[in-house]
């Protein structure tokens, strides 16, 4: 995003700070390791009055990756731009290799924290490409996954750190507004201990509201068999229909933790769920909340023990509105607002000069895309893109804006180049020609440079015959 300064930065995203310790609970013990259960074969179908709007039963064949159409990787031991150590001082470095983050061929997705010969971790972070997940206007929604946290305890146990969590879209765009823009922790454990976290982070940090670090939190135990022994279902309630709004955490469809709008200010509540959120799933090692409960891994440490998915299930009820995009929604023909994205990687919003005002998206470039689902080419083919972009950047540094259809991985059917334009909010409309499309596709804007500096921001763009 544009600075006030004129330096147009890349903006990267931190993981929440550190957790203060919730208090002195016992580690759950166990002699031996327990076979990892076979997940279900498919999620479950939708009660009456629910519509699935996302669902990834992560079927397929064993020792490949997740689908990146739906799912992103974020790798290192930290985002470009960011913290070290994602901001809460785990040691593991994220990484896409199968070796830990893999579908198994039985229905889960298995993510495993592995350690070198030389003490080095290694672990796995999936996020969805969708950032627009949140109930209709008077609905509700609902987030479910059914997950074996990785199945270690005691002392071979310490430093795991498996989560199934969620975080405000803005934070994709700014990276530096946490805990503002909202948190909600589905699934925390840590240390192998028989208890999983339910918590929303908002407000300001530390302190504020919303008690920062530590959030608006509760816990619970898993019966029947432990949380390290067995599957089990968290998940989480959104529902704008009751008064105040509720935001609800569930163990095997027990209610255990409750937050209403009502127990901060309406600024605060506002900022933390006013826009879609983002889920994501990943196995940390070390960091403040395995501190809480002593101390990160050591020696002692087992590696290899993976949290186990069964599935990631979104659903939508009531309300004026629905999720999901319905599918040929956007008219090829007609101004595509680019903040309207479906899913995106590196894309920054902020309002725009540019005739008729809102938004347009920046922090732009090589690498970076921003998706739009369901766009209606009709049946006489489109044969021209025309983009309305900005640009303040250096000498010298340029790029392509390019159109994909369907997967980031096709060719690009049209591209067009741009530099400089006169400044960040120094609007042109660009035209370009491609190939000839009809029909309902997904479009992708990719944006490739020769240089790492943002290079282009764009406002709108649509397509031509």
């Amino acid at each position: 995003m544009s600075e006030p300064s004129g330096i147009h930065r890349r903006r990267r995203p931190v993981r929440r700070a550190l957790v203060a310790a919730l208090g002195a609970l016992g580690l759950a013990v166990a002699g031996a390791l327990v076979a990892v259960p076979s997940a279900n074969a498919s999620a479950p179908t939708p009660p009456a009055g629910w519509t699935q709007v996302f669902l990834d039963d992560f079927n397929g064949a064993a020792g490949t990756g997740v689908n990146t159409s739906t799912w992103q990787y974020a790798t290192g031991k930290g985002y470009p731009g960011g913290p070290a150590n994602w901001g809460t001082g785990e040691i593991e470095t994220m990484t896409s290799s199968t070796d830990n983050v893999a579908l198994d061929g039985n229905g889960n997705l298995r993510i495993t924290p592995r350690r070198d010969a030389s003490g080095n971790w290694t672990s796995g972070r999936i996020e969805t490409n969708r950032t627009d997940f949140q109930p209709p206007a008077g609905g509700k929604l609902r987030v479910e996954a059914r997950i074996q946290v990785p199945n270690v305890t005691g002392a071979a146990a310490k430093g795991y750190w498996p989560a199934f969590w969620m975080l405000g879209a803005p934070y994709r765009g700014n990276y530096w507004n946490w805990p503002s823009v909202g948190e909600l922790d589905i699934m925390e454990n840590t240390q192998g201990m028989n208890t999983v976290f339910a918590t929303m982070h908002c407000g300001t940090s530390p302190g504020g509201p919303c008690n920062e670090t530590s959030g608006i939190g509760g816990n619970t135990t898993c019966s029947g068999t432990t949380c390290q022994a067995g599957f089990h279902t968290y998940r989480m309630e959104w529902d704008r229909s009751t008064s105040p709004e509720e935001i609800r955490f569930y163990l095997d469809g027990t209610n255990f933790h409750t937050v209403r709008a009502n127990q901060v200010d309406a600024t605060t509540w506002k900022n933390a769920t006013d826009h879609g959120f983002f889920i994501i799933l990943n196995v940390a090692m070390g960091g403040g909340f395995p501190d809480a409960f002593g101390g990160g891994p050591d020696s002692g440490t087992q590696p290899g023990h993976p949290m186990v998915v069964d599935y990631v299930q979104v659903l939508s009820a009531g309300g004026s509105g629905t999720t999901p995009p319905p599918t040929g929604n956007r008219d090829a023909y007609s101004a595509i607002q680019a903040e309207s994205y479906d899913g995106q990687s590196g894309v920054g919003t902020e309002s725009t000069s540019d005739s008729g005002g809102g938004q347009n998206i920046g922090s732009l470039a090589n690498g970076d895309w921003a998706l739009f689902r369901g766009v209606n080419f009709g049946s006489t083919a489109a044969t021209q893109f025309v983009g309305r972009v900005a640009s303040g950047a250096a000498g010298g540094v340029s790029g392509l804006v390019e159109v994909r259809l369907d997967s980031r991985g096709n060719a690009p059917i049209g591209s067009f180049a741009v530099g400089n334009t006169g400044g960040w909010q120094s609007w042109r409309t660009i035209p370009a020609n491609i190939s000839g499309v009809t029909g309902t596709h997904d479009v992708y804007l990719t944006f490739t440079s020769g240089q790492p500096s943002d290079f282009v921001n764009v406002n709108w763009f649509n397509f031509g015959r």
